[in-house]
């Protein structure tokens, strides 16, 4: 486990969390000013599970099956706390957080 690793695995999770922030509707209102259209919920929805099982993926091949699994968990329960916290204080800051 190389700090390399955690941190893909990190950000990946974070933007697949954030992704699924966005396509839910109250958030969505929150952060783009208006009812957002099913078409761009439904592609921030397959974004953010896309992520989040890329987030599984490298972490199952940077730390085997032993360990890779943990991993994912935590580094999920991490972003979850990010996303929580930037939405709560800050929700402006998701979108450019997310992308990078």
């Amino acid at each position: 486990m190389t700090p390399v690793a955690v941190s893909l695995t990190s950000l990946l999770s974070f933007s697949g969390l954030a992704c699924l922030c966005l396509s839910m509707d109250r958030h969505g209102r929150t952060l783009f000013h208006g009812r957002p259209s099913r078409r761009r919920d439904r592609a921030f929805r397959v974004a953010g599970w896309l992520f989040i099982a890329l987030a599984f993926a490298a972490a199952i091949i940077t730390a085997d099956w032993n360990f890779g699994p943990v991993q994912w968990l935590g580094s999920l329960t991490g972003a979850a706390l990010i996303v929580v916290a930037l939405m709560s204080y800050r929700p402006a800051w998701i979108r450019p957080a997310a992308i990078a």
